[in-house]
């Protein structure tokens, strides 16, 4: 991993953070999800006669992507629902990356050097700390931890496929435009159906930071994509997932909960892991 590239990563991680505190901060969550799902379609639909069209070979993954997107959406929006942001936040992106490493070995043939093995095993150490501080001084809500850990597993799965997918596509910009197209029609549809001729008026109030989050989602995740077509998946959703640093901060100053000395420690852990994962670059 270069640097080139792991300055992308890290951007598309403070980003990533920042359309989830959006999601969060909206009260209704469908609609603040169909805001980010159907703005984020809007984009790629701007985006798709202006970028290459994927090859054939990747629209397996692109379909595939698009479903697992859709329940990961569901499941976020449950434990946005049920737990804190800081507590359900981390608890989601921070199982994602070792399972990341298992499938990217099996599906994709990359098993990573003993420093990347290293970076990614001392980053999961710090994003679970983070976690874990989450539950700390409270009982646990294990409705919310249950949605989290599901959330993770979608995470990990529609990262291996993306990966592949963009690198099938020829194009991580014509990839990304089709992926927002194509995941962007499900929520909106759905809230559409629920609301029955009142999405309309229900939108408005939330529209321009729905809009808002919509943009900063697919600036991260066409970031991530984009890395991922020069670096292998694991180092990059292990990077990724430094977001998690970010999201406890967004948590701690704009929604009152707790950070505290641990999550510090989890920060440093983390500099640690992305230190030890350059050095493999």
């Amino acid at each position: 991993m270069t640097p080139l590239v792991a300055a992308a990563v890290l951007l598309a991680a403070v980003t990533h953070a920042g359309w989830n505190a959006i999601a969060h901060q909206i009260t209704d969550k469908l609609l603040g999800f169909t805001l980010i799902a159907g703005g984020g379609m809007l984009i790629g639909l701007a985006m798709a006669p202006f970028t290459p069209v994927p090859r054939a070979a990747a629209w397996p993954y692109l379909v595939g992507s698009s479903l697992i997107h859709i329940a990961y959406y569901v499941l976020l929006m449950r434990s946005f629902r049920l737990g804190d942001f800081g507590q359900a936040y981390p608890i989601a992106r921070g199982t994602a990356p070792l399972i990341v490493t298992v499938l990217a070995a099996v599906f994709a043939h990359e098993v990573p050097d003993g420093w990347a093995a290293a970076g990614i095993a001392l980053s999961c150490t710090g994003l679970t700390g983070v976690a874990l501080w989450g539950l700390r001084g409270h009982r646990p809500n294990w409705a919310a931890i249950g949605a989290a850990l599901a959330t993770g597993l979608t995470i990990a799965s529609y990262t291996v496929v993306d990966g592949l997918g963009v690198r099938a596509s020829g194009s991580s910009l014509g990839y990304i435009a089709w992926l927002m197209a194509v995941q962007g029609v499900f929520l909106p549809a759905y809230a559409a159906h629920r609301l029955r001729g009142r999405l309309v008026d229900a939108l408005r109030p939330f529209a321009a930071l729905g809009l808002l989050g919509a943009a900063l989602s697919v600036l991260a995740y066409g970031l991530v994509l984009w890395a991922q077509t020069r670096a292998e998946l694991a180092p990059v959703a292990a990077l990724r997932e430094s977001s998690i640093i970010v999201g406890a901060a967004i948590g701690a100053v704009f929604f009152k909960e707790r950070f505290g000395a641990p999550r510090i420690a989890a920060a440093g852990l983390l500099v640690v892991g992305i230190g030890l994962m350059l050095h493999s670059g």
